[in-house]
């Protein structure tokens, strides 16, 4: 124990060593598609702000892309550059009845070091240090960072030719589907050409982890059109590419925010709340071309040709450049899809 607390302390101490250097010419800048110690998909962007100091964001499996405490470059003597990455996490402490009677912070530091000799790496190698909530220890990983090429110019969608349309669901059973974890329960059914999903619990049985539904093709740039309806409280997702989320969630008259209706989840919000109450049929026309996305929902362009910047929580890899397939969320309530039809962009 005493030598994991070394090891953290002095990694802190590295830290702040800031006064050794801040990077000019910085290899660290930049968005960075990672994949987890267990091989799942996260995102880092690291940037200099106007104002001179640096700043990240980051996005670790699942949930939304969030800021990072700190970030920080340096310089060891021997002219190796390093980069810091600072997370903190909360944990409530609570008391024999339950009540939260204080709030824990507990930090999170990712590393990478560059040889003095490297401008602009393609790819890092990643150490995640993360001590555990009870002070008890610590956990040190190691997972792999790939640079992301600059955002290509939005298309002219005006000029983009389409291959001829393919329905994806053929109203009668699960054909050309599959789910994204073979051991997860299945929810997905067939019924009345609808394709539905009903993730039900069984009162005092342990939580029943339910799976993502995927075709088995998988396409490059697209125009997607489908229908979707959730009940009240209700919560799904298209991804796009496996990779990129729209959001589909009861939201209709709640304020504009990047995890309502229509949004890229927790990364583009949409310009005006186009959805329809809960329990009514919500109409998506989805562009995804050259790493930009275009949403129209309810026949309202909600998003207008925008940069997608990265991957999602949820994502099956890290990387949105490769052809991937449309996978719908059925891990969190019960939804109901139809009309789901597709047009591959002509290359």
């Amino acid at each position: 124990m005493r030598r994991q607390i070394l090891i953290f302390l002095s990694v802190a101490a590295l830290s702040m060593s800031a006064l050794l250097m801040q990077a000019a010419g910085n290899p660290f800048l930049g968005r960075w598609a990672l994949t987890t110690p267990d091989g799942q998909a996260g995102w880092l962007e690291v940037k200099e702000m106007p104002e001179g100091y640096l700043d990240g964001s980051i996005l670790w499996i699942a949930g939304s892309v969030v800021p990072v405490d700190f970030v920080s470059v340096c310089e060891r003597p021997s002219g190796k550059k390093f980069l810091l990455v600072y997370r903190m996490h909360e944990v409530s402490r609570k008391d024999e009845n339950g009540k939260v009677f204080r709030i824990q912070r507990y930090p999170e530091v990712l590393s990478a070091s560059v040889e003095e000799d490297i401008t602009q790496p393609k790819e890092l190698k990643f150490s995640r240090i993360l001590l555990d909530q009870n002070g008890k220890g610590l956990r040190r990983e190691e997972f792999k960072a790939v640079k992301m090429n600059p955002i290509p110019s939005a298309p002219d969608l005006s000029k983009v030719k389409y291959e001829e349309e393919i329905t994806l669901f053929n109203g009668k059973d699960l054909e050309g589907w599959r789910l994204t974890d073979p051991n997860a329960a299945n929810g997905w059914f067939a019924q009345d050409g609808l394709l539905i999903c009903d993730p039900k619990q069984e009162e005092g049985k342990p939580h029943k982890y339910y799976g993502n539904l995927r075709t088995d093709k998988e396409f490059e740039d697209f125009n997607l059109t489908l229908k979707a309806k959730v009940d009240k409280g209700g919560n799904s997702g298209i991804y796009l590419r496996g990779v990129c989320e729209i959001q589909v969630a009861d939201t209709c008259g709640k304020p504009l925010d990047p995890h309502n209706m229509g949004a890229l989840y927790s990364r583009i919000t949409p310009s005006e709340g186009a959805e329809k109450p809960a329990g009514e049929w919500q109409e998506f026309d989805i562009t995804y071309c050259d790493e930009h996305v275009t949403v129209i929902l309810n026949g309202v362009k909600i998003i207008d040709n925008q940069p997608v910047g990265g991957c999602t929580g949820g994502a099956l890899w890290s990387d949105i450049t490769r052809p991937g397939p449309i996978y719908l969320q059925g891990d969190h309530t019960g939804v109901a899809y139809k009309d789901i039809k597709i047009k591959p962009i002509k290359k």
